[in-house]
């Protein structure tokens, strides 16, 4: 007679568990990564009516150092400081470069945008690149 069995050997199931730690020592950084990631995004997108308001502002006196505070350019900086994750908002005098900071749970990273002003084209293009939020460490924008 042949004897069926009925069920999982210890050694089986002690891999499956090794096997779940295993995933899950891996998962949970790369997911606590991610959920940082999606907060700065808040920090991203509060830049924007500031980005905008400087785009217009410029448009309209042809000149950076006209636009480089948040009345000159027509945006309250506590309706840019809302939200959970923006610490603080400015703009730099004379350069118009605006600086977003967020809060101390996503390391006060720092989202930088710095506008040159094409005279010819009458256009500004921005230059993200110089923010601790492109830091090999954080890497949130």
């Amino acid at each position: 007679m042949v004897k069926v069995q009925k069920g999982f050997t210890l050694i089986e199931l002690m891999i499956v568990i090794a096997i779940i730690g295993i995933l899950a020592a891996v998962a949970v950084p790369q997911y606590s990564q991610y959920t940082k990631r999606a907060r700065f995004a808040e920090v991203v997108s509060a830049a924007a009516p500031v980005k905008t308001g400087i785009e217009v502002c410029v448009q309209a006196n042809s000149s950076l150092d006209a636009c480089d505070t948040f009345d000159e350019i027509g945006v309250q900086q506590a309706s840019v400081e809302v939200g959970d994750d923006v610490a603080s908002a400015a703009i730099a005098a004379g350069s118009a470069t605006v600086t977003m900071t967020a809060v101390t749970a996503l390391n006060d990273a720092t989202y930088v945008l710095v506008p040159t002003y094409d005279n010819a084209l009458n256009t500004l293009i921005w230059d993200e690149t110089t923010g601790s939020c492109r830091a090999a460490a954080t890497r949130y924008c």
